[in-house]
Parts: C-alpha cells; sequence; structure tokens
C-alpha cells in the first residue's frame, strides 16, 4: 500500500513529495504522503463510506483487466481507514495535499491456532 501510494505521488506531480510513517492511537500505523499537487483523487476526496471495502472489492472483481490506475483501490480494499485533505496554500510552508492510510494490530493468533 505504501509503494501505491508514493508511486501515486511520483507519478502525478511535478514538485517535490515527502513520505511518513508514525504511530498513532491504539497501535495504530499511520502512513501519509505529501506531494505539492493539489488535486485529490476520489474517493480520497471524501470520508470513507461504511461499506467501502466491499465497493471497492466490486470495483476490483469489474476491472480485472485494467493494468494501470488501481493503487488507491488497493489502499481501500486493505487499510483499516484512510483519507486526503488539501493543504492550504503555504500551510506550515506547504500547499498541496496529503494522502494517508492506517493499519491497526493484528490480534495475537492463538497458539492452537499456529500449531494447527
Amino acid at each position: 500500500m505504501t509503494c501505491e501510494v508514493v508511486t501515486n505521488a511520483y507519478r502525478h506531480t511535478t514538485g517535490p513529495a515527502e513520505m511518513r510513517i508514525r504511530a498513532v492511537a491504539e497501535g495504530r500505523l499511520r502512513i501519509s504522503v505529501w506531494d505539492s499537487n493539489p488535486d485529490i483523487p476520489p474517493p480520497f476526496d471524501k470520508p470513507p463510506a461504511l461499506f467501502d471495502r466491499s465497493c471497492a472489492l466490486a470495483e476490483a472483481a469489474a476491472n480485472t483487466e485494467a493494468t494501470y490506475g488501481r493503487g488507491l483501490l488497493i489502499v481501500r480494499i486493505c487499510a483499516d481507514n484512510w483519507g486526503g485533505y488539501a493543504l492550504a496554500d503555504e500551510l506550515f510552508g506547504r500547499s498541496g495535499k496529503l494522502l494517508w492510510f492506517e493499519l491497526a494490530p493484528q490480534p495475537p493468533r492463538d497458539a492452537y491456532e499456529i500449531a494447527a
């Protein structure tokens, strides 16, 4: 997922880009990528819908022949949360956009499951 978001920043902006990884509440990991292009690709321009993962799986099934343009679809399917927002001109010395996604820690597996 990180590769997909970084690749989008590389392919769709001519200015600088930056990736940040940090731990957030409850052990979640947040990966965010800033780039200087202010255009936020849909559906990252809106909060995730309740059943977005199901919608993303349906989109993927309908577009099995696609050879590009599926990176953010992968993020929508695999991430526990995601989003994007525009940065105001020169806010904190930067403008453009920030796309991010989060991964929640996986619950520990029982010893029985591991042995089986």
